[in-house]
């Protein structure tokens, strides 16, 4: 269900939330083929303040407060046909 793009950035995801921190040369030259210097910054950065939150709320044991228990995102399907004005 994922583009090749979305899966290179899940695998880069899980590169660096490792610990040790270890992105192989071969994946980080696959991410600069689809994205430019600055998406790469912005990228990472948003990836890194996740992990951040995340290894953050874990160790003070905050948990969700289930703010969106049965709730879900809808995401529309794309027709192939432009929506018209």
């Amino acid at each position: 269900m994922f583009s090749e793009t979305e899966k290179l950035v899940l695998e880069y995801a899980d590169a660096i939330t490792q610990t040790p921190v270890e992105v192989a040369d071969a994946l980080f030259a696959k991410l600069r083929e689809k994205f430019t210097d600055a998406q790469l910054v912005e990228l990472t950065a948003t990836l890194a303040w996740e992990n951040y939150r995340a290894r953050f709320d874990h160790a003070f044991g905050v948990e969700s407060e289930d703010f969106t228990q049965g709730s879900y995102c809808a995401v529309p399907v794309h027709s192939g046909k432009h929506a018209e004005p």
